[in-house]
């Protein structure tokens, strides 16, 4: 595969209503939630985020009641690339990861649900790029195209511990903090070339972990009065970060938490 190990190659909605949750997204991002033409009736409920230039950015994933009684609730999680599934598996469980799917073959690749050290939910992905096309790159996440992640970013609950979790196991390199006061320091993610985004210790201990990823829109304002629009709810924002641009934090109708970023603020 083209990307470096370690990236973030696939983003998955987890939902209880895809059908809402398409809708509400559609019309602030401009994705269309798309399913598939010729499902397995005994397969998951399982669709495709496609972008406005005819990619994919990522799916959505229908829950059931059997799922969220098992304890899945909606949030985003990221996909992170390995060459040998079985071993990452193996090796991030002796680190304190704990396994909540095992590998499974998805004729594309196959993936595997973890934990990692502190508990935060990833998946991991060996894929299986098209006979014609070995190098195939996932260009799902961008700093600056549209429509895609442009940013990760993940409040830990232990931040010494993720960091180093996220170096052994994906390659990520911590080599620029900016301080925040009493919240810490904000500690940027580099990889593969490229600046994925940041940890920082989660502020709330109640709060729930997990990675934020943050969607590139055309204008902030306009997408905060959508999120708003939609039934959704503004967390935190608009706010300009250091960079110029601008960033509001939400949370979707059906719970799953996202950022949302431009260049254009209010």
């Amino acid at each position: 595969m083209g990307n470096p190990p370690g990236s973030f190659i696939w983003y998955e909605l987890m939902t209880t209503d895809a059908d809402a949750a398409g809708a509400f997204y559609g019309a602030i991002i401009g994705w269309d939630v798309v399913k598939d033409p010729a499902p397995d009736p005994a397969g998951p409920d399982y669709r495709h985020i496609i972008r406005s230039d005819g990619g994919a950015n990522g799916g959505v994933l229908q829950l059931t009641a059997q799922m969220c009684d098992a304890g899945a609730h909606p949030c985003w999680l990221p996909y992170l690339y390995v060459t040998d599934i079985d071993a990452a598996v193996a090796s991030i469980g002796k680190d304190g990861g704990q396994v909540m799917m095992p590998p499974t073959d998805i004729g594309v690749g196959v993936i595997a649900m973890l934990t990692d050290s502190q508990g935060v939910p990833i998946y991991v992905m060996t894929p299986r790029p098209p006979a014609d096309n070995p190098d195939a790159t996932s260009d799902v996440f961008s700093p600056t195209a549209p429509q895609r992640v442009a940013w990760n970013e993940l409040a830990s609950p232990d931040l010494a511990g993720s960091k180093a979790f996220y170096a052994r196991h994906f390659g990520f390199a911590f080599n620029e903090a900016m301080p925040m006061g009493d919240l810490g320091d904000y500690c940027f993610i580099d990889h593969g070339g490229q600046r994925l985004g940041a940890m920082m210790q989660r502020p709330d201990p109640a709060a729930p972990a997990g990675w934020l990823p943050y969607f590139r829109v055309p204008a902030i304002a306009e997408a905060k009065a959508g999120v708003e629009a939609g039934g959704g709810a503004v967390l935190m924002g608009p706010h300009e970060v250091p960079s110029g641009e601008w960033i509001i934090v939400g949370r979707d109708p059906q719970g799953a938490a996202f950022g949302l970023v431009s260049t254009q603020g209010i």
